[in-house]
Protein backbone atom coordinates (compact mmCIF):
# COMPACT_ATOMS: atom_id res chain seq x y z
CA UNK A 1 0.00 0.00 0.00
CA UNK A 2 1.39 3.73 -1.16
CA UNK A 3 2.14 6.20 1.97
CA UNK A 4 -0.57 8.12 0.45
CA UNK A 5 -3.18 5.42 0.66
CA UNK A 6 -1.59 4.59 4.37
CA UNK A 7 -2.14 8.60 5.19
CA UNK A 8 -5.79 8.40 4.51
CA UNK A 9 -6.24 5.25 6.37
CA UNK A 10 -4.85 7.01 9.38
CA UNK A 11 -6.25 9.45 9.08
CA UNK A 12 -9.50 8.27 8.80
CA UNK A 13 -8.67 5.59 12.26
CA UNK A 14 -7.86 9.12 13.68
CA UNK A 15 -11.01 10.98 13.04
CA UNK A 16 -13.22 8.29 14.00
CA UNK A 17 -11.14 7.92 17.55
CA UNK A 18 -11.70 11.68 18.12
CA UNK A 19 -14.83 11.62 17.40
CA UNK A 20 -15.63 9.03 20.72
CA UNK A 21 -13.11 10.13 23.30
CA UNK A 22 -14.31 13.00 26.26
CA UNK A 23 -11.68 14.72 25.07
CA UNK A 24 -12.69 16.06 21.78
CA UNK A 25 -16.61 15.98 22.48
CA UNK A 26 -16.39 19.23 22.38
CA UNK A 27 -15.77 19.49 19.28
CA UNK A 28 -17.97 16.86 17.47
CA UNK A 29 -16.00 15.53 14.40
CA UNK A 30 -18.70 13.21 12.81
CA UNK A 31 -19.58 14.34 9.58
CA UNK A 32 -17.77 14.82 6.05
CA UNK A 33 -13.70 16.02 6.08
CA UNK A 34 -12.22 17.57 3.02
CA UNK A 35 -8.97 19.11 2.08
CA UNK A 36 -10.66 22.22 1.80
CA UNK A 37 -14.26 23.73 1.14
CA UNK A 38 -13.86 24.01 -3.14
CA UNK A 39 -14.40 20.09 -3.01
CA UNK A 40 -16.99 19.58 -0.77
CA UNK A 41 -19.66 19.32 -3.13
CA UNK A 42 -17.41 17.36 -5.61
CA UNK A 43 -16.38 14.94 -2.29
CA UNK A 44 -19.61 14.64 -1.10
CA UNK A 45 -23.63 14.45 -1.91
CA UNK A 46 -26.41 14.56 -0.12
CA UNK A 47 -29.33 12.08 -0.64
CA UNK A 48 -31.94 12.58 2.03
CA UNK A 49 -30.80 13.17 5.24
CA UNK A 50 -27.44 10.98 4.37
CA UNK A 51 -24.10 12.46 3.36
CA UNK A 52 -21.77 9.88 1.24
CA UNK A 53 -19.34 9.92 -0.64
CA UNK A 54 -19.81 11.03 -4.69
CA UNK A 55 -18.90 8.88 -7.43
CA UNK A 56 -15.30 9.44 -8.44
CA UNK A 57 -15.06 11.32 -5.01
CA UNK A 58 -11.39 10.31 -5.13
CA UNK A 59 -10.44 12.46 -8.68
CA UNK A 60 -11.19 16.10 -6.33
CA UNK A 61 -8.96 15.22 -3.43
CA UNK A 62 -9.33 13.21 0.18
CA UNK A 63 -12.37 13.49 2.04
CA UNK A 64 -14.18 11.28 4.95
CA UNK A 65 -17.12 10.55 6.36
CA UNK A 66 -16.84 10.15 9.92
CA UNK A 67 -20.10 8.11 11.61
CA UNK A 68 -19.70 7.07 15.13
CA UNK A 69 -16.67 4.33 15.40
CA UNK A 70 -16.67 4.25 11.47
CA UNK A 71 -14.50 6.39 9.05
CA UNK A 72 -14.86 5.95 5.69
CA UNK A 73 -12.74 6.90 2.66
CA UNK A 74 -12.80 6.15 -0.69
CA UNK A 75 -10.80 2.85 -0.68
CA UNK A 76 -10.79 2.38 3.12
CA UNK A 77 -12.91 1.81 6.12
CA UNK A 78 -11.42 2.06 9.86
CA UNK A 79 -12.31 1.23 13.18
CA UNK A 80 -10.44 2.39 16.35
CA UNK A 81 -8.42 -0.32 18.55
CA UNK A 82 -7.26 2.08 21.16
CA UNK A 83 -6.74 5.96 21.39
CA UNK A 84 -4.45 7.81 24.05
CA UNK A 85 -4.46 11.52 24.74
CA UNK A 86 -1.66 13.48 25.52
CA UNK A 87 -2.37 16.72 26.26
CA UNK A 88 -4.03 18.29 23.43
CA UNK A 89 -2.75 15.82 21.01
CA UNK A 90 -4.59 11.94 20.47
CA UNK A 91 -2.90 9.01 19.29
CA UNK A 92 -5.04 6.67 18.12
CA UNK A 93 -4.25 3.07 16.75
CA UNK A 94 -7.01 1.42 13.97
CA UNK A 95 -7.58 -1.16 11.74
CA UNK A 96 -8.36 -0.29 8.34
CA UNK A 97 -9.66 -1.99 5.39
CA UNK A 98 -9.22 -1.23 2.10
CA UNK A 99 -11.21 -4.40 1.51
CA UNK A 100 -8.32 -6.87 0.45
CA UNK A 101 -6.36 -6.52 3.79
CA UNK A 102 -6.75 -5.08 7.16
CA UNK A 103 -3.69 -3.17 8.67
CA UNK A 104 -3.09 -1.67 11.90
CA UNK A 105 -2.32 2.31 11.12
CA UNK A 106 -1.16 4.90 14.33
CA UNK A 107 -2.24 8.35 13.92
CA UNK A 108 -2.52 11.96 15.82
CA UNK A 109 -4.71 14.47 15.78
CA UNK A 110 -4.67 18.17 16.73
CA UNK A 111 -8.16 19.78 16.80
CA UNK A 112 -7.83 23.23 15.41
CA UNK A 113 -11.14 24.67 16.10
CA UNK A 114 -14.50 22.87 15.49
CA UNK A 115 -13.97 22.74 11.44
CA UNK A 116 -10.18 22.27 11.13
CA UNK A 117 -7.83 19.58 12.25
CA UNK A 118 -4.25 18.51 11.58
CA UNK A 119 -4.07 14.44 11.27
CA UNK A 120 -0.31 13.29 10.97
CA UNK A 121 0.57 9.73 10.19
CA UNK A 122 3.13 8.58 12.58
CA UNK A 123 6.32 7.06 11.31
CA UNK A 124 9.86 7.80 10.69
CA UNK A 125 9.35 10.41 8.01
CA UNK A 126 5.99 11.91 9.82
CA UNK A 127 3.70 13.29 7.20
CA UNK A 128 0.58 15.94 8.10
CA UNK A 129 -2.41 16.99 6.28
CA UNK A 130 -5.19 19.49 7.34
CA UNK A 131 -8.80 18.73 6.87
CA UNK A 132 -11.64 20.94 6.87
CA UNK A 133 -15.68 20.55 7.75
CA UNK A 134 -17.93 20.48 4.89
CA UNK A 135 -21.35 21.80 5.78
CA UNK A 136 -23.62 20.23 3.91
Amino acid sequence: MGIWARFKSAALALLTAVSLTPWARAADLDGAWAEDHTVCSKVFVKEGNKILLAPNAELYGSGMLIEGKQATGSFQKCRVKSTRAVGDVLHVLAACSTGVMVSDTEVTVQVVDENNITLTLDGPDPIEHSLVRCSM
